[in-house]
């Protein structure tokens, strides 16, 4: 396995920030069975994994086995550095939706062998991650053949300014997501209202990407708006999967059983590099 910690200067967020990179290397059993691993021109699959509030790239590194997974997968894993934006630009500072779906893709394709097509990309998410998740793949339809929401979904015009309120009473040092989304009261049907832009795609005729939603049936904080996105979604004829887990509540036990799952069998993964043609 090769995990990658990048520091290097965004445009969009006018700053040094951090990535974690996993590329697949060459396995034990492989080095054993003489395989040929490294071909001139291969490339990977990639997934876009978010983190959570309070987190930042090196999370699932702490908290979950996601090295190993990849590497058995053979699929590459990008984790960026979020802060507490939400996946969104600052109406006035960093823009880090901006950072992540434009800046970066930009930054792997050209310095790692990362395929580029819709079959080949992913995008991921927890709590936080799950909205920059669903928010990203329902901007991009077209740029993601599937995404993955672990105990969370896009925020919502119907919750929106409760959810703002319950965010500046738990911690009054996270910024005030009017920051990044301006009056929340114009929130349904902007560019920031990933449902809207959801029913829009449909109706023009675009193909979704399959979306992924899981939570723990103790998870008070995110079960009721996993269920919620996903009957949306759904309604709309979009390809859902949703699965409630009993016993687990918002905690890194599921994200990793979450992530596990999702890799070895929910995704339209390979489970092999792209080779050369």
């Amino acid at each position: 396995m090769s995990v990658i910690r990048m520091n290097l200067l965004s445009k969009s967020l006018a700053r040094q920030t951090n990535i974690t990179l996993i590329l697949p290397t060459m396995t034990y059993d492989e080095m054993v069975a003489d395989t040929e691993v490294y071909k001139p021109g291969m490339k990977y699959q990639l997934m876009y994994l978010l983190h959570g509030t309070h987190g930042d790239e090196t999370d699932y590194l702490h908290f979950t086995s996601v090295v190993r997974y990849a590497d058995e997968h053979k699929i590459a894993i990008v984790m960026p550095a979020g802060a507490n934006a939400d996946y969104a630009d600052y109406r006035q500072g960093p823009k880090y939706f901006t950072w992540i779906t434009q800046e970066l893709p930009q930054v792997l394709s050209t310095l790692f062998p990362i395929s580029t097509r819709r079959e080949d990309t992913f995008v991921a998410g927890l709590s936080m991650g799950a909205n920059g998740a669903m928010k990203i793949a329902l901007t991009y339809p077209e740029r993601f053949a599937a995404a993955l929401m672990m105990s969370g979904a896009a925020r919502s015009a119907d919750n929106i300014e409760a959810f703002a309120k319950r965010r500046m009473d738990s911690n009054p040092a996270l910024p005030d997501i009017s920051d990044f989304y301006g009056d929340l009261a114009k929130f349904e049907g902007s560019d920031f209202d990933a449902y809207a832009l959801a029913k829009r795609h449909v109706q023009a005729g675009v193909t979704l990407p399959k979306m992924f939603f899981t939570c723990g049936g103790d998870d008070t904080m995110a079960l009721q708006r996993s269920k919620q996105a996903a009957d949306y979604l759904k309604k709309l004829g979009a390809d859902v999967f949703f699965e409630e887990v009993p016993g687990y509540a918002h905690v890194w036990d599921f994200w990793d059983l979450s992530l596990r799952k999702a890799i070895e069998s929910w995704l339209p993964i390979r489970h092999s590099t792209i080779d050369p043609e």
